[in-house]
């Protein structure tokens, strides 16, 4: 393959790739049917799609690495939704966005995938495909059609916290389904994790450069853990209540230096 025609090609994948990569202005239908009964999506076995998985593509000047493999991914951030200015139009893996289906669009899972995507706020989950690529916006981990939005309860608010975790297509889809889980923006505990160190001097200095950054009522401590029997130490932030005390934290973050802070997972 000659390198002119290995660029045009990574040029039409990345053309291809992202319903939600324009303006953020979007709307729910103006008389939504009735979406409760939508089924989950049903975790099956299937090939990557010919497009929307190139080894990388740029957006607004960022570049996103696609991941080799989906197995094991499990992280918690904010979740966004997307509707009816893309109803209808080709996703990144090359099928048509229904804003009434679940599906859900990632920046870097290999597509398609599925996933369970628990609301942390309120304990209610959903089963998704993920089959575009998005959102393109800071600390946002997934974007969900409408309808898995309107299931999550998160339409009015636009974002909320959320658990993403892929399923093995393997597992039979009554058993991949979600168990009710206790709300945890409402025991508090969700913190950010600025880092984590061998070194407990380590930890301790930044720890200090995020009480200096941060606000006299935001939390800053260190967590001691052990993993394989040696211990670490996990500067962790909050707890966090919310999408707007989240995006503030990791906006001081950024202002620090730290650019991989993230929801932590306990």
């Amino acid at each position: 393959m000659s390198p002119s025609f290995r660029k045009t090609r990574i040029f039409v994948l990345v053309a291809l790739i992202g319903a939600c990569a324009g303006p953020d202005v979007d709307r729910a239908p103006t008389r939504p049917p009735d979406v409760s009964s939508v089924p989950d999506a049903v975790p099956r076995a299937e090939p990557r799609s010919a497009s929307g998985n190139p080894p990388f593509y740029e957006v607004n000047g960022r570049r996103y690495h696609v991941m080799d493999s989906s197995h094991g991914y499990r992280k918690r951030g904010v979740a966004s939704w997307y509707g009816e200015k893309f109803h209808g139009r080709r996703t990144s893996s090359g099928e048509t966005y229904d804003m009434y289906l679940m599906t859900a669009a990632h920046k870097t899972l290999p597509l398609p995938a599925y996933a369970r995507v628990t609301n942390l706020g309120n304990g209610r989950s959903v089963i998704v495909k993920i089959n575009d690529r998005g959102p393109f916006v800071d600390n946002r981990i997934i974007d969900l059609s409408y309808a898995a939005a309107n299931r999550l309860d998160m339409i009015r608010a636009g974002t909320a916290m959320v658990e993403v975790e892929v399923l093995d297509p393997s597992t039979p889809p009554r058993a991949a389904r979600a168990q009710e889980v206790t709300p945890q923006a409402a025991d508090g505990s969700m913190y950010i994790q600025a880092g984590a160190f061998r070194s407990k001097q380590n930890a301790e200095s930044l720890a200090r450069r995020v009480r200096a950054q941060a606000r006299e009522d935001t939390r800053v401590f260190i967590r001691h853990d052990s993993v394989d029997g040696e211990p670490i130490y996990r500067v962790r932030i909050g707890p966090v209540a919310g999408v707007d005390q989240f995006d503030r934290l990791v906006e001081q973050m950024a202002r620090i230096g730290i650019s991989d802070a993230y929801l932590a997972l306990d």
